[in-house]
């Protein structure tokens, strides 16, 4: 098959027009891959069923109108297809990239279902988008009409991002507030390039900016300005911070030089892919090359820590969870990915306490570091009676235990909610049991009036995706109030 021959020689001819078939010798490599994408879009596209009960659209938090835009790239009409794909979905081009879509979308597709494999949904929304990047689809941000209202937005991760989006389309004022030096909060920094392209992030960025959105980076609510002086400014507010405390381990030894936490880390990686000076890569603090690395966690962080270890030059990298390879909240995916590349999952384990030189012939009684790291004691597991999850709680083994040499320790436990009453000076916001804002699940309303939530700091950590959904569903509630308050002030 022509695509088969495409696949076999794009390889090694990229400089070497004269070993193409003649029919493709006049065409340069960009030339070739894009039809060959395209071929390959349109090839996977067909396979879709068009079946009655669309499973993937179901299974997607957007709710994409999947089968129309498979059908529409299989019948050539890309730009089409776009338009189906963004009217849904805000950032496309993000989610075809890091959405688990085995999990989602591709793992409720008929056709994986019958045993034939999946549509590869994913590789098609990123192509459709990337396409319409490229020959000028995406069209800039323009208002029919500016209202007055203006919106303040803390934040500037992907539920931010998404209302701002929406809002401004309506012509309304907004004020992104971030932390950062660039905007797309876990994106931007929390997410490896290898798996989602930085510029593919400034892109929407530039967009947005372009389209009127005002950002004000390098900006900490309760700190460079108060959350009741954004409260002032703006008619209404949406906080969208997402969740970036990490969970701690308490074990012996954790305070030891060596042990890092993986928001600390994935920053420090992605920074320096911009081109920024960061003495903590510099110094080996936050880089792994030459190293023995040990990543403790069973998520997608954990996968993109052991990954970004891998591409860094460690000498080994190893993953500790303390549950199998059935029971661990990340995705299967990303795991076959690490394991090709070189990681060794170490399953059913769990972290005792770290050791030095001193304290690596004592492991049953726990002493100060007070040396380089040199390595890891672990616990053996073993799973035992469901909690309260349906998921088998692990239990330990008495005495089975051993340590595992390491340079480097890199935390990747989950992500908590910071005390946003306590850090930013605010009464009267209601937050749960958990510590994230209480908010209404599909207005976003908070119990502050005109103020609303969005994302991982009303879920918990959770997907970019369900971020994308909360900041539109934001939007929405919020035009509502704003157009409310209009008739009120009229009245």
């Amino acid at each position: 098959m022509a695509g088969e021959k495409m696949l076999k020689f794009t390889t090694v001819s990229r400089d070497m027009p004269e070993k193409r078939p003649p029919d493709l010798r006049n065409k340069d490599f960009g030339e070739i891959y894009a039809e060959y994408a395209t071929a390959k879009a349109a090839e996977q596209a067909s396979r879709c069923s068009q079946c009655g009960v669309p499973y993937c659209q179901s299974h997607c938090p957007l709710h994409n109108n999947i089968p129309d835009w498979l059908r529409l790239t299989a019948e050539g009409r890309l730009q089409e297809a776009y338009e189906v794909s963004q009217a849904t979905n805000t950032f496309p081009e993000i989610c075809g990239r890091i959405c688990p879509q085995d999990r989602l979308c591709e793992g409720n597709c008929v056709i994986e279902q019958s045993g034939h494999g999946t549509v590869t949904i994913g590789s098609v929304e990123k192509y459709i988008t990337d396409t319409a990047f490229e020959e000028g689809w995406v069209k800039p941000i323009r208002p029919h009409a500016e209202r007055s209202e203006s919106v303040g937005i803390i934040g500037a991760g992907p539920g931010g991002l998404a209302a701002a989006d929406m809002l401004r389309r309506q012509g309304v004022q907004v004020t992104v507030y971030d932390r950062y030096d660039r905007g797309g909060g876990l994106l931007t920094y929390g997410i490896p390039g290898f798996k989602l392209e930085k510029d593919v992030v400034m892109k929407r960025m530039a967009q947005l900016e372009d389209g009127g959105v005002e950002f004000r980076l390098n900006c900490n609510v309760g700190e460079d300005i108060t959350f009741d002086a954004i409260r002032g400014k703006h008619d209404a507010v949406l906080i969208a911070t997402g969740v970036y405390k990490t969970r701690e381990l308490d074990n012996p030894g954790s305070e030891a030089d060596g042990i890092v936490r993986a928001i600390d880390y994935l920053t420090a990686s992605n920074k320096v892919s911009f081109g920024d000076t960061v003495p903590e890569f510099d110094s080996g603090e936050l880089n792994a090359s030459g190293k023995k690395v040990v990543v403790i966690g069973g998520g997608d962080t954990a996968m993109d820590c052991v990954r970004t270890a891998i591409r860094q030059g460690a000498t080994s990298v190893k993953c500790l969870y303390r549950r199998d390879k059935q029971n661990m909240p990340g995705s299967q995916r990303e795991v076959q990915n690490a394991e090709e590349e070189g990681v060794e999952f170490v399953w059913l384990s769990a972290p005792k306490m770290f050791v030095d030189d001193a304290t690596q012939m004592n492991v049953d009684t726990p002493a100060p570091i007070s040396g380089p790291l040199r390595g890891v004691v672990v616990d053996k597991m073993r799973l035992g009676q469901p909690d309260a999850t349906g998921r088998q709680s692990p239990e330990l083994i008495a005495g089975a235990h051993y340590v595992e040499e390491a340079d480097l320790v890199v935390k990747a436990l989950g992500f908590e909610p910071e005390d946003l009453p306590a850090l930013w000076g605010v009464e009267g916001l209601e937050v749960t049991r958990w510590g994230t804002v209480k908010a209404d699940f599909t207005t976003g309303k908070t119990s502050l009036d005109g103020v609303f939530a969005a994302g991982d700091i009303v879920r918990g950590a959770s997907l970019v995706v369900w971020a994308i959904r909360d900041g539109r569903d934001c939007a929405t509630a919020i035009l509502d109030y704003l157009s409310q308050s209009d008739a009120v002030a009229a009245e």
